[in-house]
């Protein structure tokens, strides 16, 4: 499995790393902004899941997973953001997010996230 980790934050594409080695997933790429998430994927790599924030600079988080699917990509995608709002979740599962989780999270939750969204 290999997954993409997207944040502007060092420190959280660490924290998510470690979360996805504890759900088994070792095989991980980073990306700093939503036009890096959006290129990589469009240039064909491959990836088993995206962990993508919201608020980043240069593309939005919302926005790269909308063009991640008008790209045409089924890739699961889980939104992990400080947005709690109810309207925030729904505009996130309706831009094609898979499923959301609110930081701060325990690492416990996020690897529940990860299993109840890819299987396992």
């Amino acid at each position: 499995m290999k997954a993409l980790v997207v944040d502007d934050s060092e420190v959280m594409r660490k924290v998510l790393m470690g979360a996805l080695s504890r759900a088994g997933i070792t095989d991980v790429d980073q990306a700093g902004d939503g036009n890096i998430a959006v290129e990589k994927v469009k240039s064909g790599e491959e990836y088993d899941l995206i962990l993508m924030d919201w608020y980043m600079p240069n593309m939005l988080g919302i926005e790269a997973v909308q063009a991640i699917r008008a790209a045409g990509s089924t890739i699961p995608i889980i939104m992990v953001t400080t947005e709690a709002e109810k309207s925030r979740v729904i505009e996130a599962l309706k831009a094609g997010a898979n499923n959301y989780i609110i930081k701060p999270f325990e690492p416990a939750a996020i690897v529940q996230k990860i299993k109840d969204t890819i299987g396992g």
